[in-house]
């Protein structure tokens, strides 16, 4: 056992560490899918105004 570190609060320490690493990958996950879907729809509205414009 290391010197000058709690047994008790070591395993807390990972789980924190963990929890931490999850939340930033749901949050990127989060950005990557609302991006894609705001790119997706800005090209549909492309398709759609030029699909309507006078010719």
């Amino acid at each position: 056992m290391k010197q000058g570190v709690d047994p008790v609060s070591e395993p807390k320490k990972e789980r924190d560490a963990e929890n931490r690493k999850e939340r930033g990958v749901a949050l990127r996950a989060f950005f990557y899918i609302f991006g894609t879907h705001i790119i997706a729809g800005w090209v549909m509205l492309l398709f759609y105004l030029a699909g309507h414009a006078n010719k």
